[in-house]
Protein backbone atom coordinates (compact mmCIF):
# COMPACT_ATOMS: atom_id res chain seq x y z
CA UNK A 1 0.00 0.00 0.00
CA UNK A 2 3.04 2.36 0.08
CA UNK A 3 1.53 4.13 -3.03
CA UNK A 4 -1.65 5.09 -1.89
CA UNK A 5 -2.10 8.02 0.58
CA UNK A 6 -6.27 8.90 -0.06
CA UNK A 7 -9.46 6.93 -0.29
CA UNK A 8 -12.61 8.05 -1.31
CA UNK A 9 -15.17 6.48 0.18
CA UNK A 10 -19.24 6.84 -0.92
CA UNK A 11 -22.00 6.33 1.87
CA UNK A 12 -25.57 5.25 0.33
CA UNK A 13 -24.90 1.60 -0.82
CA UNK A 14 -21.17 1.04 0.47
CA UNK A 15 -21.71 2.06 3.96
CA UNK A 16 -24.84 1.57 4.88
CA UNK A 17 -27.50 -2.04 6.05
CA UNK A 18 -30.35 -2.36 3.35
CA UNK A 19 -30.76 1.59 2.53
CA UNK A 20 -32.01 2.84 5.44
CA UNK A 21 -28.86 4.80 6.97
CA UNK A 22 -27.42 2.88 9.08
CA UNK A 23 -23.89 2.65 9.26
CA UNK A 24 -21.89 -0.89 9.06
CA UNK A 25 -19.54 -0.78 11.94
CA UNK A 26 -17.22 -3.17 11.16
CA UNK A 27 -16.64 -1.22 7.95
CA UNK A 28 -16.58 1.95 9.54
CA UNK A 29 -13.94 0.25 11.61
CA UNK A 30 -11.92 -0.34 8.78
CA UNK A 31 -12.13 3.43 8.47
CA UNK A 32 -10.62 4.15 11.06
CA UNK A 33 -7.85 1.68 11.29
CA UNK A 34 -6.57 2.90 8.17
CA UNK A 35 -6.40 6.38 9.37
CA UNK A 36 -4.43 5.62 12.52
CA UNK A 37 -2.21 3.76 9.75
CA UNK A 38 -1.50 7.06 8.40
CA UNK A 39 -4.18 7.42 5.09
CA UNK A 40 -6.82 10.10 4.53
CA UNK A 41 -10.09 8.38 4.09
CA UNK A 42 -12.81 10.95 2.85
CA UNK A 43 -16.50 10.42 2.76
CA UNK A 44 -17.68 11.29 -0.79
CA UNK A 45 -21.38 11.79 -0.93
CA UNK A 46 -24.65 12.52 -2.21
CA UNK A 47 -25.94 13.57 0.99
CA UNK A 48 -24.96 17.26 2.72
CA UNK A 49 -21.40 17.90 3.13
CA UNK A 50 -22.45 18.29 6.64
CA UNK A 51 -23.75 15.15 6.93
CA UNK A 52 -20.77 13.75 5.91
CA UNK A 53 -18.20 16.04 7.73
CA UNK A 54 -20.63 14.86 10.77
CA UNK A 55 -19.26 11.11 10.22
CA UNK A 56 -16.09 12.11 9.51
CA UNK A 57 -15.83 13.66 13.15
CA UNK A 58 -17.79 11.30 15.23
CA UNK A 59 -16.44 8.13 13.02
CA UNK A 60 -12.73 9.45 13.71
CA UNK A 61 -12.18 9.76 10.11
CA UNK A 62 -10.28 12.54 8.26
CA UNK A 63 -12.38 15.79 8.50
CA UNK A 64 -12.98 16.76 5.47
CA UNK A 65 -16.12 15.87 3.06
CA UNK A 66 -17.03 16.37 -0.20
CA UNK A 67 -20.73 16.68 -0.88
CA UNK A 68 -23.96 16.89 -2.69
CA UNK A 69 -22.44 15.05 -5.86
CA UNK A 70 -19.27 17.40 -5.76
CA UNK A 71 -20.81 20.69 -5.66
CA UNK A 72 -19.50 21.37 -2.03
CA UNK A 73 -15.87 20.78 0.09
CA UNK A 74 -16.43 21.05 3.75
CA UNK A 75 -13.42 21.50 5.96
CA UNK A 76 -15.30 22.47 9.17
CA UNK A 77 -19.27 23.01 10.65
CA UNK A 78 -18.73 26.45 9.13
CA UNK A 79 -15.90 26.23 6.16
CA UNK A 80 -17.10 25.19 2.77
CA UNK A 81 -15.93 25.73 -0.53
CA UNK A 82 -18.85 26.25 -3.19
CA UNK A 83 -18.21 24.97 -6.60
CA UNK A 84 -21.75 25.36 -8.25
CA UNK A 85 -25.16 27.98 -7.82
CA UNK A 86 -28.35 26.89 -5.75
CA UNK A 87 -29.96 29.53 -7.77
CA UNK A 88 -29.29 28.23 -11.06
CA UNK A 89 -30.53 24.63 -9.62
CA UNK A 90 -33.58 26.26 -8.16
CA UNK A 91 -35.02 27.80 -11.83
CA UNK A 92 -34.39 23.96 -12.87
CA UNK A 93 -36.62 22.89 -10.08
CA UNK A 94 -39.28 25.73 -10.75
CA UNK A 95 -39.31 24.75 -14.59
CA UNK A 96 -39.45 20.83 -13.80
CA UNK A 97 -42.58 21.39 -11.17
CA UNK A 98 -44.39 23.07 -13.44
CA UNK A 99 -44.01 20.40 -16.59
CA UNK A 100 -44.11 17.34 -14.65
CA UNK A 101 -46.31 15.56 -12.51
CA UNK A 102 -44.82 14.76 -8.92
CA UNK A 103 -41.68 17.07 -9.21
CA UNK A 104 -41.53 17.33 -5.44
CA UNK A 105 -38.60 18.14 -2.85
CA UNK A 106 -37.15 15.61 -0.44
CA UNK A 107 -37.30 16.29 2.95
CA UNK A 108 -33.35 16.44 3.48
CA UNK A 109 -30.31 18.23 4.98
CA UNK A 110 -30.64 21.54 3.93
CA UNK A 111 -27.97 21.90 0.72
CA UNK A 112 -26.10 24.48 -0.32
CA UNK A 113 -25.40 24.55 -4.55
CA UNK A 114 -28.72 21.42 -5.11
CA UNK A 115 -32.00 20.60 -5.20
CA UNK A 116 -32.93 17.38 -3.92
CA UNK A 117 -35.89 15.75 -5.39
CA UNK A 118 -37.88 12.69 -4.73
CA UNK A 119 -37.65 9.62 -6.94
CA UNK A 120 -41.37 10.08 -8.23
CA UNK A 121 -40.97 11.08 -11.98
CA UNK A 122 -39.03 10.17 -15.31
CA UNK A 123 -35.60 11.33 -15.17
CA UNK A 124 -35.03 10.55 -19.01
CA UNK A 125 -38.19 13.21 -19.42
CA UNK A 126 -37.13 15.57 -16.67
CA UNK A 127 -33.17 15.62 -18.16
CA UNK A 128 -34.72 16.11 -21.77
CA UNK A 129 -36.89 19.52 -20.95
CA UNK A 130 -33.75 20.46 -19.05
CA UNK A 131 -31.68 20.34 -22.28
CA UNK A 132 -34.35 22.01 -24.79
CA UNK A 133 -34.47 25.36 -22.47
CA UNK A 134 -31.37 25.73 -22.60
CA UNK A 135 -30.01 25.11 -18.74
CA UNK A 136 -26.78 24.25 -17.94
CA UNK A 137 -28.25 21.98 -15.86
CA UNK A 138 -29.09 17.92 -15.00
CA UNK A 139 -30.87 15.21 -13.28
CA UNK A 140 -28.89 12.53 -11.49
CA UNK A 141 -29.98 9.36 -9.67
CA UNK A 142 -28.15 8.67 -6.48
CA UNK A 143 -30.31 5.33 -5.91
CA UNK A 144 -31.03 7.61 -2.82
CA UNK A 145 -33.28 10.44 -4.56
CA UNK A 146 -32.93 12.35 -7.98
CA UNK A 147 -30.76 15.92 -7.76
CA UNK A 148 -30.60 18.74 -9.98
CA UNK A 149 -27.06 19.55 -10.26
CA UNK A 150 -25.16 21.92 -12.79
CA UNK A 151 -23.58 19.97 -15.29
CA UNK A 152 -20.18 20.56 -14.45
CA UNK A 153 -20.84 18.89 -11.04
CA UNK A 154 -19.82 15.26 -10.40
CA UNK A 155 -18.25 13.36 -7.65
CA UNK A 156 -15.72 13.63 -9.91
CA UNK A 157 -15.31 17.13 -10.27
CA UNK A 158 -15.49 17.48 -6.36
CA UNK A 159 -12.21 14.68 -6.07
CA UNK A 160 -10.34 16.52 -8.35
CA UNK A 161 -10.67 19.82 -6.62
CA UNK A 162 -9.68 18.61 -3.13
CA UNK A 163 -6.93 16.00 -4.56
CA UNK A 164 -5.18 18.81 -6.23
CA UNK A 165 -5.57 21.08 -3.19
CA UNK A 166 -3.89 18.36 -0.76
CA UNK A 167 -1.36 17.49 -3.44
CA UNK A 168 -2.53 14.12 -4.12
CA UNK A 169 -1.67 12.50 -7.61
CA UNK A 170 -4.04 10.31 -9.23
CA UNK A 171 -1.99 7.25 -8.27
CA UNK A 172 -2.30 7.65 -4.71
CA UNK A 173 -6.15 7.04 -4.48
CA UNK A 174 -8.27 4.34 -4.07
CA UNK A 175 -12.20 5.15 -4.84
CA UNK A 176 -15.10 2.72 -3.36
CA UNK A 177 -18.71 3.38 -4.20
CA UNK A 178 -21.76 1.52 -5.67
CA UNK A 179 -23.97 3.61 -8.02
CA UNK A 180 -23.88 5.74 -11.13
CA UNK A 181 -22.86 8.38 -9.15
CA UNK A 182 -19.56 6.91 -8.28
CA UNK A 183 -18.00 6.63 -11.80
CA UNK A 184 -16.72 10.09 -12.53
CA UNK A 185 -15.18 9.24 -8.89
CA UNK A 186 -13.45 5.93 -10.15
CA UNK A 187 -12.13 8.39 -13.01
CA UNK A 188 -10.34 10.18 -10.88
CA UNK A 189 -8.51 7.50 -9.34
CA UNK A 190 -5.91 4.74 -10.37
CA UNK A 191 -7.99 1.59 -7.88
CA UNK A 192 -11.25 1.66 -8.00
CA UNK A 193 -13.94 -0.92 -6.30
CA UNK A 194 -17.47 -1.28 -6.81
CA UNK A 195 -19.78 -4.58 -5.87
CA UNK A 196 -20.99 -7.47 -7.72
CA UNK A 197 -24.41 -6.23 -6.87
CA UNK A 198 -23.95 -2.60 -8.32
CA UNK A 199 -25.41 -2.35 -11.86
CA UNK A 200 -23.91 -3.54 -14.76
CA UNK A 201 -22.09 0.22 -16.11
CA UNK A 202 -20.67 0.63 -12.47
CA UNK A 203 -19.16 -3.05 -12.62
CA UNK A 204 -17.43 -2.40 -15.78
CA UNK A 205 -16.41 1.53 -15.18
CA UNK A 206 -14.47 0.39 -11.47
CA UNK A 207 -10.81 -1.17 -11.65
CA UNK A 208 -11.76 -3.54 -9.36
CA UNK A 209 -15.36 -5.93 -8.39
CA UNK A 210 -16.14 -7.36 -4.79
CA UNK A 211 -18.99 -9.45 -2.93
CA UNK A 212 -20.63 -8.49 -0.13
CA UNK A 213 -23.96 -6.39 0.69
CA UNK A 214 -24.73 -3.76 3.23
CA UNK A 215 -21.06 -2.68 4.07
CA UNK A 216 -20.03 -6.19 3.41
CA UNK A 217 -18.17 -4.95 0.00
CA UNK A 218 -16.34 -2.44 1.61
CA UNK A 219 -14.69 -4.33 4.42
CA UNK A 220 -13.83 -7.04 1.92
CA UNK A 221 -12.02 -4.28 -0.37
CA UNK A 222 -10.35 -2.95 1.91
CA UNK A 223 -8.96 -6.58 3.08
CA UNK A 224 -8.18 -7.14 -0.62
CA UNK A 225 -5.90 -4.00 -0.54
CA UNK A 226 -4.24 -4.47 2.88
CA UNK A 227 -3.09 -7.66 1.47
CA UNK A 228 -1.77 -6.39 -1.51
CA UNK A 229 -3.46 -8.17 -3.87
CA UNK A 230 -4.47 -4.76 -6.21
CA UNK A 231 -0.94 -4.58 -7.17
Amino acid sequence: MRSIKFFAIDIDGTMTLNGNGALNLDALAKLRYLVKLGYKVIFVTGRSSLEAYILSVYGGTTQIAIGENGGVISNSPVEHKLLASKDNCLKGFNLLSKSIKGVTQKPVFPRMTEIVLERAFDLNEGNKILRENDLDLKLVDSNYAFHINEVKINKGYGLAMLLKRLNIEFEEVVAIGDSETDIPMFKQSKYSFTFESSDENVRKSATHLVGGTNGEGLINAIDMIMRGKIF
